[in-house]
């Protein structure tokens, strides 16, 4: 089982940047991506970035250039990087792993989920 906690949320106006944290139980042979997710009121929940162990990388268009995803097995942590924030980028932002799957941005294929972290973006 593993467990994830996020951090890092908060209210910032538009152009400015976050950086979201992800502290998890373990990063061992069960996971092989991690992912962060966002969700709006009213609207499905989205991924917008993943990263494998092996540190490969994938973004939506939406966020490419403007969030970077990061890793550091040894210390269990996932980071979440983001610039240039925009009103439409307001939502709860999640943090998410799984063991196996095709589409790293798909939350089905995710088996864990932390609790979420709010980030608002005022323009």
């Amino acid at each position: 089982q593993v467990q994830l906690v996020e951090s890092g949320g908060g209210s910032v106006q538009a152009g400015g940047s976050l950086k979201l944290s992800c502290a998890a139980s373990e990063y061992g042979f069960s996971v092989d991506v991690m992912g962060w997710f966002r969700q709006a009121p009213g609207k499905e929940r989205e991924g917008v970035a993943a990263i494998s162990r092996y540190g490969l990388t994938s973004y939506p268009n939406s966020v490419r250039g403007r969030f970077t995803i990061s890793q550091d097995n040894a210390k269990n942590t996932l980071w979440l990087q983001m610039n240039n924030l925009k009103p439409e980028d307001t939502a709860m932002y999640y943090c998410a792993a799984r063991s196996f799957g095709a589409n790293w941005l798909s939350s089905k294929e995710y088996n864990y989920w932390g609790t979420g972290t709010q980030v608002t973006v005022s323009s």
